[in-house]
């Protein structure tokens, strides 16, 4: 009786829900796949289309073979549309790639310009002729984790200008702001083994010169 219970559990309830994981995991690495393709990413892409593929023949095995159960079309399908979810939240998270942002104003941009050279974006400035007159149109380059802050520096200076976003598939050369590596984004100070080290490493150099 036992086992037949968990047959049943497994088969309508524990199933679907491996299912419905699956599907989000593969589709999520499906989904930022296609963002490092555009990227051109030409090394992660491909591992991430490997593990994106392994899990969905996992998955679509298990619906295949219980063509019956109606709970795994459930799971499955609701996992797709999770997935998606997920890829988009984890794409805006993450970041990656560049943009290029173009500003368009008639108001003097010298502050505008100003705000965006401090916080290390290399601006160009073209004066242009717009249906209205004489424009300024500026350009710049920026990590996509960055427009934020160039968005600010336009909403306090110039508020009333227009501005497109456009993706950058390739960039070479360019002023950006620095980034922080990955290591010192999480441990800001190194730790305290490592700094003795380093000191010791720094008095033997010192002894030996000597």
């Amino acid at each position: 009786m036992g086992t037949i219970f968990d047959n049943v559990v497994f088969t309508w309830v524990v199933l679907p829900i491996l299912i419905f994981l699956a599907r989000v995991i593969d589709v999520t690495l499906g989904t930022i796949r296609i963002v490092f393709i555009s990227r051109g990413s030409r090394y992660l892409a491909p591992v991430l289309g490997f593990f994106e593929v392994f899990i969905w023949l996992l998955a679509i095995r298990q619906v295949l073979a219980n063509l019956s159960n109606i709970f795994c079309y459930i799971g499955y399908a609701a996992g797709f549309a999770m997935g998606n979810y997920i890829g988009i939240i984890l794409d805006e998270k993450l970041a990656v790639g560049r943009l290029v942002l173009r500003i368009i104003t008639q108001k003097d941009a010298d502050q505008l310009l100003d705000s965006l050279r401090r916080k290390g974006f290399g601006v160009t400035q073209v004066p242009a002729e717009g249906s209205r007159g004489k424009v300024i149109l500026v350009y710049t380059v920026i990590n996509r984790r960055d427009l934020e802050r160039a968005i600010r520096s336009i909403d306090k200076y110039n508020p009333n200008a227009f501005y497109t976003i456009e993706n950058v598939r390739m960039v070479r050369e360019g002023v950006f702001p620095q980034q922080k590596s990955v290591v010192k984004q999480f441990f800001p100070k190194a730790p305290k083994i490592y700094r003795r080290l380093r000191l010791y490493r720094h008095l033997l150099l010192r002894r030996k010169g000597k």
